[in-house]
């Protein structure tokens, strides 16, 4: 593996399916384009790279670090779970299906991906930037969007209970059908949301305007 590694660094190397880098450091390299689906990713860190346009469908990236990395690519069906993706750029990235419980994505770029069925259960997405992003049927149970940006996003059926959402942004964002219940909302902002068929049971909505 030694010799994978060194001609990854050296950018010789495109078509890694499937391979195990396990807790390797690839940290701040251009891997752009990088063909890594399947591959066990499990710890390794990839803080501040460029992985735009590179495939990492159904791989494990179970506690990778993502810090600061361009993550512009295909994540679909992929294992993110308790991955640190602080201050990331995900805009329009395919993370439909992926398991990102316990992820740290606070202060990321995620406006316009595709997320649809992920699960971000017990999420960290503080201050996030979450425009125009499909989250349909999303698991954002326990999750933190304390003063993220929601604005237009698609959240029909997405689970939100016991969600923070503490000035949140949820302007022209549809919610059609979401479980709210038990969420925090307080001071945010709800004009022109889509709220039919919201459950809304044990909701803080304390110092919320909501003007449709």
């Amino acid at each position: 593996m030694t010799d994978s590694i060194a001609a990854i660094r050296e950018g010789k190397v495109k078509q890694l399916p499937g391979a195990n880098l396990e807790d390797e450091d690839l940290a701040g390299l251009d891997l752009a384009e990088m063909n890594l689906a399947g591959a066990n990713l499990v710890g390794t860190d990839f803080s501040g790279s460029k992985l735009e346009r590179s495939r990492l469908e159904g791989a494990n990236l179970l506690g990778s670090k993502l810090y600061g990395a361009d993550l512009r690519a295909n994540f679909l069906g992929a294992n993110l779970m308790q991955a640190d993706m602080t201050s990331a750029d995900l805009r329009g990235s395919n993370l439909r299906g992926a398991n990102l419980m316990g992820a740290k994505l606070s202060q990321s770029a995620i406006a316009g991906a595709f997320l649809s069925g992920a699960n971000l259960m017990s999420a960290n997405l503080q201050g996030a930037d979450l425009r125009g992003a499909d989250l349909r049927g999303v698991n954002l149970s326990n999750a933190n969007l304390q003063g993220a940006n929601l604005t237009q996003a698609d959240l029909q059926g997405a689970l939100l209970n016991e969600a923070n959402l503490e000035e949140a942004d949820l302007r022209g964002a549809n919610l059609a059908g979401a479980n709210l219940s038990g969420a925090n909302l307080l001071c945010a902002e709800l004009e022109g949301t889509n709220l039919v068929g919201v459950n809304l049971a044990g909701t803080c909505l304390l110092g919320t305007v909501v003007k449709q």
